[in-house]
């Protein structure tokens, strides 16, 4: 199947008082983008920090790794929604403590046969690293899907060019960004990235955040979020390369079509030919790492 059908969600981030009420909210969301039909459905960045609300506010390296407790709930919820519904989901992100103590910035892709694979976050912002003591993963991963490749770059990390590259290399035709941004610079940032990474490497980016305001935890007050499926601007996609997009700040999905097949003639017959007209033997001049 090349045609596809993705479902971008705009998480409210708002007081909770037990898991059961952030799995309530969830679960609507994935079953709406079941009776749409869809096959992907994505959630953003730093979600699961919704859970902390209802801990009382200490030191952030304190609070961040109370969701540790949360994860195997977590796993199983979405195992069980994606078995259910037959969707594809990729999870947002959960801080995830290792058994050496370290925290990752963990994005989860669950299968709809209960399979699930795992992304952690690569570049992690001033926050992640120094109010939080996260660590950053060491490699980008590519995942096969009943749909064909993807991949998952979360938020800070669609920023940076080569990530992008380096997953489209290895045949992701279809770039998840869920993030969490907390006013509209850094919202606008990962957006115009989003656009950027689509033209440069001729895929398909999905794109959301949360939204809201969460009073008790420290750093995720203040949220700015709005969800886009982004096309390369080419002919044969909408002429700013938007598929989909919902309202700034407003708790909804968006969902929109996607067709594989019109990526396949672009780095031949495109407008332009971003990949076909690459210069690497140029930029191996400058590039110095």
């Amino acid at each position: 199947m090349t045609k596809l059908r993705i479902t971008a969600v705009q998480h409210l981030m708002r007081p909770i008082t037990v898991f059961d009420q952030f799995a309530d909210q969830v679960s609507s969301y994935v079953r709406a983008a079941r009776d749409w039909d869809s096959q992907f459905v994505l959630l953003p960045e730093m979600f699961t920090l919704q859970l902390l609300s209802f801990f009382p506010r200490r030191d952030p390296q304190t609070t961040i790794r109370l969701l540790h407790e949360f994860t195997e709930r977590y796993i199983t919820l979405f195992q069980e929604l994606a078995q259910e519904t037959g969707l594809y989901i990729v999870a947002g992100t959960h801080m995830v403590k290792t058994e050496d103590e370290k925290m990752y910035n963990m994005s989860y892709l669950f299968h709809p046969n209960g399979h699930y694979d795992c992304q952690p976050k690569v570049h992690l912002t001033p926050y992640e690293k120094s109010a939080w003591f996260v660590h950053g993963g060491e490699e980008f991963k590519v995942f096969d899907t009943a749909h064909g490749k993807v991949a998952i770059l979360i938020c800070y990390d669609i920023e940076f060019p080569e990530a992008a590259r380096i997953v489209s290399d290895m045949g992701a035709k279809i770039i998840f960004c869920p993030s969490c941004t907390d006013d509209e610079h850094g919202f606008h940032r990962v957006r115009f990235s989003c656009h950027a990474r689509a033209i440069e490497n001729q895929v398909y980016v999905v794109h959301t955040g949360t939204i809201g305001w969460l009073p008790n935890v420290q750093y995720m007050e203040g949220n700015y979020g709005e969800a886009a499926i982004i096309a390369p601007s080419d002919t044969v996609f909408p002429p700013k390369g938007i598929i989909a997009k919902g309202q700034p700040n407003i708790e909804s999905i968006i969902t929109g079509d996607i067709d594989l097949d019109l990526l396949k003639d672009l780095p031949e017959k495109g407008s332009v030919r971003t990949m076909q007209d690459r210069r690497p033997e140029i930029y191996k001049k400058y590039i110095q790492y």
